[in-house]
């Protein structure tokens, strides 16, 4: 676990959380558009079929692909994150995101090229997977070493908050192009802009992650010679137990997969969902999640004066019980209470986990093996 006697960098709080806090952002922008695509668009431009269940399935699968390379790059980018640096992870996270992300933008069509273009998709979404695996871990780590004791909780939010903000920029995209483009032209080209935007994303978060100091306790170790050749192999040896706990609360991930993007493909998709506007539907995570970069700081905050598990308790089982409420107000077609249930479950409860596992997963580790352990 993090001891009082662990190196601190007060001096680089702030740069690190706002490093992390824009870093989060843009690549989970990233991240968000190949979800929100997956659900609006994709069915048809790569998966065409007679029966519109089996492109939405291929299609969702595709986005579920991902998840497969996420325990290989949490096995890479942990091992490099412990072994060269949290600063060095971050840079090479955003990298593979950025560029797999731009090139979807470039993909041609199943008509184009025929089968070889979904081959590509899930190839570009594996790389994405894997890269994703490293940017919570190396970006918690690198504000809660930054950050002071007392105050972890509150900084370490930070990493989430830009997550949320991500996922209200791709959305806000999305509901821009929508709005104002006629739907031949969206499934034609449109969709491609926020893809090819991640070029802007490439460069900006280099700018800014380049400028942000490795953190004290990783150079304090690197500096001694106690940088560990294998941290995955110390980890499992050492903290085997608290790994298996962050596996289970982890689980608590699928309730914002299942909602949005589940959610997202019920509401719009002509054949297989119910019938709502792409560009209505966008509005309602994004009210939620507007609300939830609001309320995340706050609290982190809390956590730091009552502890980090009264706040994930709660906010985990009321965010689990919401998500079902949620689902149903879609299938009813009612915007209103859709909306209401999204800013309690989005905006308000779920910040209870998910505010807090960035600096209560890391802190149950030691510097040497935290970026692994935690990936």
């Amino acid at each position: 676990m993090a001891m009082p006697h662990e190196p601190q960098g007060t001096h680089q709080t702030k740069k690190a959380a706002a490093s992390g806090w824009i870093g989060s952002a843009l690549e989970y922008y990233d991240f968000f558009i190949y979800a929100t695509a997956a659900s609006l668009v994709f069915p048809q431009i790569f998966f065409p079929s007679t029966d519109p269940t089996v492109a939405i399935v291929a299609s969702l699968a595709t986005y579920g692909v991902g998840y497969v390379a996420r325990p290989i790059g949490a096995f890479v980018l942990g091992h490099w994150g412990d072994t060269h640096g949290r600063k060095t992870v971050l840079l090479v996270c955003m990298f593979l995101m950025g560029f797999s992300t731009m090139a979807v933008g470039l993909l041609p069509t199943y008509q184009q090229v025929g089968v070889l273009a979904p081959i590509f998709l899930v190839i570009l979404r594996l790389i994405q997977g894997f890269a994703v695996a490293g940017e919570i871990s190396g970006a918690s780590s690198m504000i809660l070493e930054h950050a002071p004791f007392g105050r972890r909780g509150f900084f370490a939010s930070f990493t989430l908050q830009g997550v949320q903000a991500g996922q209200i920029l791709a959305a806000a995209v999305f509901l821009l192009i929508a709005a104002y483009m006629p739907d031949a032209d969206f499934n034609a080209w449109g969709w491609r802009i926020p893809f090819l935007a991640s070029i802007v994303v490439i460069i900006a978060g280099y700018i800014i992650r380049r400028k942000v100091d490795e953190t004290p306790a990783f150079a304090a170790e690197s500096a001694h010679g106690e940088v560990p050749k294998a941290p995955i192999v110390q980890a499992f040896k050492l903290s085997w137990p608290d790994m298996l706990r962050v596996v289970c609360m982890a689980l608590m991930n699928v309730i914002p997969v299942v909602a949005t993007i589940f959610g997202a493909a019920y509401a719009v998709q002509p054949a297989y969902g119910i019938g709502f506007s792409k560009d209505l539907y966008l509005w309602i995570p994004v009210l939620g999640n507007i609300l939830a970069v609001l309320v995340i700081p706050f609290v982190g905050n809390l956590s730091d004066r009552i502890g980090r598990r009264p706040p994930i308790i709660v906010g985990s089982l009321a965010a689990g019980l919401l998500s079902f409420a949620y689902l149903y107000a879609i299938s009813i077609k009612n915007v209103p209470l859709a909306i209401v249930v999204s800013l309690l479950m989005w905006g308000v409860v779920y910040q209870g986990y998910n505010a807090i596992f960035p600096s209560f997963y890391p802190e149950l580790f030691p510097t040497r093996t935290r970026v692994t352990a935690m990936a």
